[in-house]
């Protein structure tokens, strides 16, 4: 499996742990304010993973570009 192919699966698994990070987030304002406890928690959550996705979707540009 090329380079190519290994960053194009890291980012196809990344954006499923963003829809999943996204659903998180929609069920959690569907239930304030009784959970607003767990906003921190699950906003950093979030946060990371697409921090993470944006980062691979660069990567994989720039590894497309040099092809």
């Amino acid at each position: 499996m090329s380079k190519l192919d290994e960053m194009g699966t890291k980012l196809r698994k990344l954006q499923l742990r963003a829809a999943i990070a996204k659903m998180k987030l929609r069920d959690l304002a569907e239930d304030l304010p009784g959970k607003w406890t767990d906003i921190e928690e699950v906003a950093e959550e979030g946060s990371a993973v697409f921090a993470e996705l944006e980062g691979a979707k660069r990567e994989f540009a720039e590894m497309k570009k040099l092809r």
